[in-house]
């Protein structure tokens, strides 16, 4: 590493740290030539997988996307923004470790879908609805009977509101 001070190219390591809750490491670093001390922090670059669409187009992930797509299915419903967050940063990190180079979008689709499911089975039936391309009320009837035998992921969501509210 080449020293911040007068550029030379000799520098050691007198101390490495994690910090960051182990996702930096923060070094302490003194140049050979002038003995002036630095801090450096490393971290991981971490780079998405590219998205391929359906129509075979190629476009970089977009968090803001993913969860904008999940805010509009989950407007007025009564989701924290925690778990909305949590949900995204699940399927963030479940894409990243995959390693793929590219993702069909059609794996986020059906990764949104059962992380809505999971959160709030309104949302979950919105976002079906415009995902699968609903066009009748039979595939709304379809989609609400299969998700009606699955057993039931989240009580809380799934309860009646308590002020009267529909």
């Amino acid at each position: 590493m080449h020293c911040p001070f007068c550029g030379a190219n000799d520098t050691r390591v007198t101390d490495s740290r994690l910090v960051a809750e182990g996702d930096q490491v923060r070094r302490r670093r003194q140049c050979a030539s002038c003995h002036e001390r630095f801090t450096t922090y490393e971290t991981a670059e971490l780079v998405m997988p590219r998205v391929v669409k359906s129509d075979g187009s190629r476009e970089s992930f977009n968090e803001a996307k993913l969860r904008a797509g999940m805010l509009r299915a989950l407007e007025k419903r009564p989701v924290s923004a925690e778990a909305i967050e949590a949900s995204v940063e699940r399927i963030r990190q479940s894409l990243r470790a995959k390693g793929d180079r590219e993702v069909n979008a059609r794996e986020i689709g059906e990764a949104v879908m059962k992380a809505l499911s999971n959160l709030d089975q309104v949302a979950y039936i919105r976002f079906a609805s415009v995902y699968r391309k609903f066009q009748d009320l039979d595939e709304f009837r379809a989609e609400i009977d299969r998700l009606s035998q699955e057993p039931d992921q989240n009580p809380v969501a799934a309860s009646p509101h308590s002020d009267g509210e529909h």
